[in-house]
């Protein structure tokens, strides 16, 4: 059994009461000891009532097992839960190098909850450590043994306000001010000149007024010295080295040695004394520390006094929940220059400071260059018990070729929230394909005031995300094809020796392999011990390539890709089919990616991904094809959201970008719950559902959140004047030619007829329940009774509130009132609730979508679609929400029906199955998941300077 600690009354009372063996009755040493308990545990207490959920947080980093060690760390953890603060005891095998030693400091350096951080000594490790090169590594301001440099440097030049002292100097200057005298004047003597105790005791002293000497073992005439001194601080090391003859009467003495003698009297044979003689010291002294029991206790005392300061400096320079966060000022241009411009003018932060100011950890974050970083997933588990904030979708009307600024938005609202509103605020958006990019689209970092920077490393490569995406899904492929060549040119035997080789001479089944066994009924782990029959099911695959779904992906509009025949070469023997190329954003790994909650839940929608049906009629998976795994290691990286800045400096999350008719076009749910955690209970997450209302917002509440288990507290509905107009009947627009008079000039009639759209989308926001507030976003051809007008009629149709906005010429500014909208909006109750349940037939989903969002009087089945929900059906997918694939510039399946169309039949040509990602997806209309290029692509205008290595152009 351990021996009991002692509580934090009996250490007080034990060091002081002790120290007063003289006089203790003049002393009330009692008193005093209570008044130390007292003192912290009020201070502690005072804290955690004016900031709820706030503790103090000491952390003590142990290397190796030493008693010795584990005796006074066990002290300190007693003292610091009687006080009241949260200690965290990290034990590091001895088999620990520097660098392991090192990166655990870093982490410890960078964790907000812990405000005291010491590092046990002696380091009992096999390897060699530099204790110097350890303790400075301990961040200044956490460091409350005051062992670095840094704070060893500001207490010798005096800086006593702006340090941590050492523990043990420290407390004896709190036993020496207990005896009632002033330092100031008096010749003080310190024995010993190390870093723990003499010379720091030395500085100490003499910035209390004393008049100090240093003496040490080799001092020639220390008797002399000591003799003269007022107040006598021993720290040599040497058994009893101090003689009480030596001593000043009524000098007090410190005593901080602790050393062993042999004692035949003690079971042990030894006892432990101090470096000056008692018995004969007690005589002349006025006061005395005994050993053992004098300085020890004191010293964990101070080390808890200075945990609790470090928490106080801590608290006035950190508001609990609240971000210190450094802002970037805007210089504001008219006419407002290019974005590309505009984003040069503005220097990032580092993105590491970015990190540090919003909560994550060092070892939290994986670093690309200055200005981007991956954040890893064991953020979420580390912040698992946080409130989530406040969760914001911005979507918009439906789209024009005229444009509506959602992105703009997103990021104009996040800067008004954070820069200007000072709401710890996050941005979730999509990472652009570089297919647009190029093409006919340009980049997707917002515009104007209002951007993710810098745009051309948001537009581009990023982390490779999308890359590792291309990768992974023609590996599906070339898997899909593959197995289908060797299926049609080896006997069964053949494919199972090649499947299951002889390795040495044993056969062993794989992880995957066995899954497969299990999926077809063979309980069987020895690869000798199937049957013929057995053998047959488990290597046949016998894929129908007319069913095949799974196509090639390349990040480029290419639009001779669409259609193509594969299996050219003689060495294919014969084996060809007519395939296709899609844009790599329309693949089902991107949709996987997006919803995936953890790299497990990926890893099983990756395994669970259906790339055909068997000639059985059977569905076929990557789990099947044996690639899961592989899968899993080519996505580890990707899985991990991107951190970057807008111009104003609040942070963003840029994560998957799945395309928002074939997917559910909405940024990943990892990056949202990671940012819901940072933010805190009061902050803002602001996310970006793509295309309009109809659509994005659609699939974000009835997919997204579905999977999530996340509920949204506002939705921003983003309109235009001029978008609007069209939908009221305006002409059409062409690129590079002079918009029409109908949308620079005042026409409030074809306006009102436009807002039918407007009115459209906010009764299909708030049937989900959530309240709307509608961002007008204002251009200079705007008239003022146009954008009352809109604000009216949003009102009128339900919105929450309507609101002018100016932030793409004037950034976070632009934006507050709609920043204030949104923080009322989210005030108010959230009855969220999806639009169907998943157990309805799938014709019956559909059906609602199509009535309630579109505005569909009813729905028309194909054949082909019949057929498929018959298939899906009887393959156990009939239960999956429904993502429909239609076109985004109107409300029904025809682009050219502006406004907000009742009446028609929207019909259904085919539904596909995006089971890994976990949705059926109705084809509405024909659409292509190739994008091709424009007469004139955006890559005429981007080039590379060659002696500055930056990207020219607009993006």
């Amino acid at each position: 059994m351990a021996t009991p600690l002692p509580s934090l009354e009996a250490w007080g009372l034990l060091c002081l009461g002790a120290f007063f063996r003289v006089l203790v009755g003049k002393h009330r040493s009692r008193e005093a000891g209570r008044q130390v308990r007292e003192r912290l545990k009020k201070q502690v207490a005072e804290m955690k009532e004016k900031f709820p959920g706030f503790t103090p947080g000491l952390a003590i980093l142990q290397v190796g097992n030493r008693d010795d060690s584990n005796l006074y760390i066990n002290m300190k953890l007693k003292a610091a839960a009687e006080i009241g603060i949260s200690a965290n005891h990290i034990k590091l095998p001895n088999t620990a190098t520097e660098a392991e030693v090192l990166k655990c400091i870093t982490s410890l350096n960078g964790d907000p909850a812990i405000h005291g951080f010491i590092v046990q000594l002696p380091l009992d490790s096999d390897k060699p450590i530099n204790t110097e090169k350890i303790t400075n590594a301990v961040a200044p301001e956490k460091d409350v043994d005051g062992l670095s440099s840094v704070n060893a440097g500001k207490l010798s030049r005096g800086d006593l306000g702006d340090c941590f002292i050492p523990c043990t100097p420290k407390g004896c200057m709190e036993l020496i001010s207990q005896t009632g005298i002033q330092v100031a004047g008096k010749r003080a003597v310190v024995i010993g000149r190390s870093k723990i105790v003499g010379a720091p005791m030395h500085d100490l002293l003499l910035w209390n007024h004393a008049t100090v000497t240093t003496c040490h073992s080799k001092t020639s005439t220390l008797a002399e010295e000591v003799g003269k001194a007022d107040i006598l601080v021993v720290a040599a090391g040497k058994a009893e080295m101090v003689k009480g003859e030596w001593i000043k009467p009524g000098a007090i003495v410190i005593d901080c040695g602790i050393n062993h003698v042999p004692d035949s009297t003690k079971a042990s044979g030894k006892r432990v004394v101090g470096d000056v003689a008692y018995n004969t010291a007690k005589e002349k002294a006025s006061y005395i520390t005994p050993v053992p029991g004098g300085v020890g206790p004191m010293t964990v005392a101070m080390l808890m006094q200075s945990t609790v300061e470090s928490a106080q400096r801590f608290l006035e320079k950190f508001q609990p929940g609240k971000w210190n966060i450094q802002y970037n000022q805007l210089t504001l241009k008219m006419p407002v220059p290019s974005d590309i411009e505009i984003s040069r003018s503005c220097i990032p932060k580092p993105i590491d400071q970015v990190a540090k100011e919003v909560g994550l950890l060092p070892d939290e974050m994986e670093l690309y260059g200055q200005t981007k970083a991956k954040v890893q997933l064991s953020a979420l588990k580390r912040l698992k018990n946080q409130p989530d904030g406040k969760y914001v979708v911005v979507t918009g009307i439906t789209p024009t070729p005229l444009g509506e600024g959602k992105s703009t938005t997103t990021i104009g609202l996040v800067q008004a929230l954070g820069a200007h509103l000072h709401q710890n605020v996050f941005a979730c958006v999509r990472q652009p394909s570089q297919g647009p990019t190029f093409g006919i689209k340009g980049g997707a970092a917002g515009g104007g005031y209002s951007q993710v920077i810098p745009m051309e490393e948001f537009n581009l490569h990023l982390t490779g995300d999308i890359h590792a995406i291309t990768a992974a899904n023609n590996l599906v492929a070339a898997a899909v094809d593959t197995r289908i060549f060797h299926e049609l040119t080896q006997n069964d035997q053949a494919l199972y020796n090649r499947l299951v080789p002889s390795v040495n001479g044993v056969r062993k089944f794989s992880e995957i392999q066995i899954r497969r066994l299990q999926k077809l009924g063979i309980n069987k782990t020895d690869p000798t011990a199937l049957t013929k029959e057995e053998v047959n099911l488990f290597v046949r695959l016998d894929i129908d390539p007319a069913t095949i779904t799974w196509q090639r992906v390349l990040d480029t509009n290419d639009r001779f890709l669409r259609k193509i025949t594969i299996g050219q070469s003689p060495t294919e023997k014969g084996f060809s089919r007519t395939a296709q190329f899609d844009i790599t954003v329309s693949s089902e790994i991107m949709a996987v990616l997006a919803l995936s909650d953890s790299l497990d839940d990926m890893k099983r929608r990756l395994g669970r991904m259906v790339v055909a049906s068997s000639k059985r009629g059977e569905p076929v998976t990557t789990d099947d094809l044996g690639v899961t795994g592989a899968l899993a290691v080519l996505m580890k990286d990707a899985i991990k959201p991107n951190l970057m800045q807008t111009l104003e400096g609040t942070p963003v999350f840029v994560h998957a970008g799945p395309f928002a008719n074939i997917a559910h076009g909405n940024s990943s749910v990892l990056a949202d719950k990671i940012a819901l955690k940072l933010v805190g209970k009061e902050g803002f997450v602001v996310t970006e559902a793509g295309f309009g209302a109809d659509i994005g917002m659609e699939k974000f509440f009835n997919i997204k959140c579905r999977y999530s288990g996340l509920r949204p507290n506002v939705v921003v509905l983003v309109a235009t004047v001029r978008a609007l107009k069209m939908h009221g009947g305006g002409p059409a627009v062409t690129a590079g030619v002079p918009l029409p008079k109908e949308y620079t000039e005042e026409n409030l009639q074809l306006l009102a007829k436009g807002c039918s759209n407007l009115s459209k989308q906010i009764q299909n926001a708030r049937m989900f329940g959530v309240p709307v507030v509608v961002a007008v976003n204002a251009f200079k051809t705007d008239t003022k009774a146009e954008l009352a007008l809109v604000v009216q009629l949003a009102k009128e149709a339900g919105a929450f509130d309507a609101v002018e906005c100016t932030h793409w010429a004037e950034g976070g500014k632009g934006a507050v009132a709609l920043a204030q909208a949104v923080q009322r909006a989210s005030q108010t109750p959230s009855n969220f609730r999806f639009l169907y349940n998943v157990e309805l037939p799938v014709i019956d989903k559909i059906r609602l979508i199509a009535q309630q969002i579109y505005g569909a009087s009813d729905i028309e089945l194909l054949p082909e679609a019949q057929e498929k929900v018959t298939l899906y059906t009887k393959q156990g997918f009939g239960n999956l929400p429904i993502c429909m694939a239609k076109t985004h510039l109107s409300l029904s399946h025809d682009p050219e029906q502006k406004g907000a169309p009742t009446g028609f039949i929207l019909p259904i040509r085919d539904i596909r199955a995006s089971v890994g990602a976990g949705f059926l997806y109705p084809l509405v209309g024909t659409m292509s998941t190739m994008p091709g290029l424009p007469t004139r692509p955006c890559f005429y205008d981007i080039d590379l300077d060659p002696l500055s290595g930056e990207v020219n152009g607009l993006f």
